[in-house]
């Protein structure tokens, strides 16, 4: 058994890569990669933009079992479509759905997963312009291709319906 406080990394890709071959999928997990990258310098300053929030935290559904702090995997939380929400309240939003490190994670602060407080305090202090009236979640079904040919466009179509010209995403 390993050292539990060992510093040495896991070797998590090579883990990954065999989990799935023991899953029965033929060929090794496909890490995405990408040879360019989409991204686009800002036109203006940060504090005269509009930007946005991007979470793949799920919206709390009290049916489905513990989803609070540190509880187990739930994938019956997952969620499978875009949705966004207004910013003008906190939504109970949680973090249950993804496998995350449980024991070193801060999962009852919602700021280390959905900083809309923090950016609020950025609005006010001057570092951002403003925040688009609505933030948007990307679900984690673990399909780059659903991500790139679905998710991902609906996510920007719905930021620039609210004119935003940056997002921060926050991947859970």
């Amino acid at each position: 058994m390993p050292d539990p406080h060992s510093s040495a990394p896991i070797p998590y890709v090579t883990r990954s890569r065999a989990y799935y071959l023991t899953q029965g999928y033929e060929n090794p997990y496909n890490w995405a990669h990408f040879d360019d990258v989409p991204f686009t310098p800002l036109s203006k300053p940060l504090a005269e933009s509009r930007v946005a929030l991007v979470t793949t935290a799920a919206e709390f559904q009290p049916e489905l079992e513990d989803q609070g702090p540190r509880a187990p995997y739930n994938a019956a939380a997952k969620f499978a479509r875009v949705y966004s929400r207004s910013i003008d309240s906190t939504p109970d939003l949680r973090i249950s759905h993804i496998g995350y490190d449980r024991k070193h994670t801060v999962a009852d602060d919602i700021n280390a997963y959905f900083p809309l407080e923090r950016m609020k305090e950025a609005v006010a202090a001057g570092r951002i312009g403003e925040l688009a009236p609505r933030f948007y979640a990307a679900p984690t079904t673990r399909s780059q291709r659903g991500t790139i040919e679905k998710d991902a466009p609906e996510i920007l179509r719905l930021l620039r319906e609210d004119g935003a010209e940056a997002a921060v995403l926050v991947p859970v």
